[in-house]
This record gives C-alpha cells, sequence and structure tokens, in this order.
C-alpha cells in the first residue's frame, strides 16, 4: 500500500468515523439535553389556563417552552394582553365550556381565578385526569381540602399549590429572627 492510498483510507476514515459521531448527536435523549434549555417536542405539556388576567398571567409566563392551549378568563379586557401572547391558545369564558370542548387536548391547568372557585375548578380537572397548579388559597376548609387529597389519589394527577410567597428565603430569616427571641 503506497502512502497517497494510506492517507485516502485515513481521511475516509475520519469522514465516516466523524458522521456517525454527528448521527449519534441527533438521537441523545432528551434530558441530555435539557439542561440546555431545549425541550423536546415530547416533553412539552398542553397547559390551559383558567384565570389568566393576573397572578395567572404571571404563572403561565413562569413557564417557557410549554404549549399554552386554552386560556380561560371571565374578563377579557383586562386579560387581553396574555391572549395576545399565547395568540395560539384557544379562549374560553367558561372553564366547563373548555373542558367540553377540548379537555383530550389539555394535560394540565393553571388555577389563578378568584379564592373561592379554586377548589371546584381545581376538583373538575382531577376528574378529568388533568394535573392541577393551583394559586393559593386551595381551599376555604379542612373538608375541601382533604377531598381534594383523596381525588389527586384516585385520578392519579400531580397537583401543586402555589405558595411562593411563603416559601422565599427571607420568611425563614424573619422565623428564625422570631423564634431566637
Amino acid at each position: 500500500m503506497n502512502t497517497k492510498s494510506t492517507m485516502n483510507f485515513s481521511r475516509r476514515k475520519f469522514i465516516g468515523t466523524s458522521a456517525t459521531a454527528m448521527a449519534g448527536l441527533t438521537v441523545i435523549p432528551s434530558f441530555a439535553v435539557s439542561g440546555l434549555g431545549h425541550i423536546a417536542p415530547s416533553d412539552k405539556l398542553n397547559i390551559a389556563g383558567i384565570g389568566i388576567g393576573g397572578k395567572g398571567k404571571v404563572n403561565l409566563k413562569n413557564m417557557p417552552g410549554q404549549n399554552i392551549v386554552a386560556l380561560c378568563d371571565v374578563d377579557w379586557d383586562y386579560a387581553k394582553p396574555v391572549a395576545n401572547t399565547y395568540s395560539k391558545a384557544k379562549q374560553f369564558d367558561d372553564y366547563r365550556k373548555m373542558f367540553d370542548k377540548i379537555q383530550k387536548d389539555i394535560d394540565a391547568v393553571v388555577i389563578a381565578t378568584p379564592d373561592h372557585t379554586h377548589a371546584i375548578i381545581a376538583m373538575t380537572a382531577m376528574q378529568l385526569g388533568k394535573h392541577v397548579y393551583c394559586q393559593k388559597p386551595l381551599t376555604h376548609t379542612v373538608w375541601e381540602s382533604r377531598q381534594l387529597t383523596e381525588a389527586a389519589k384516585k385520578y392519579k394527577v400531580v397537583t401543586q399549590m402555589g405558595n411562593e410567597g411563603h416559601s422565599d428565603d427571607s420568611v425563614y430569616e424573619v422565623a428564625e429572627v422570631v423564634q431566637s427571641g
């Protein structure tokens, strides 16, 4: 074998190895690149925002990369900026109508409606098998709270209540000061 053919073989081998390596990069599982800010389409949730004018707007903004598929609010004048931000999302003024029409397209709901409506909307969503993020207060009675806990277990859904205002470091620091006298 002469030097020229050895060089060609090495060059071919290099190109083949490089092509194989590049192909391998295209099939890396999504969890391996999620730290880079990429979310694979199969890892995105289809989320419905219920009560989107105030705190709901902030909640949706804190879900970058997810599919916001539905928006529900009773005051569309107040909620218009959110509707403009998520212009592809379907709009509703009644969460029951939203669930009737597109529940199959929704994986999870974000509830930030007036306080007295949280429990009933959360229960409805759970009964439909939807995961729930609900602003505080979750309920107004211990009984309601227990009912939602049982529903989450029964329907095997993930739930979370927004209590970020009470989980900040400054809250713990104040508690330490008070407890230390």
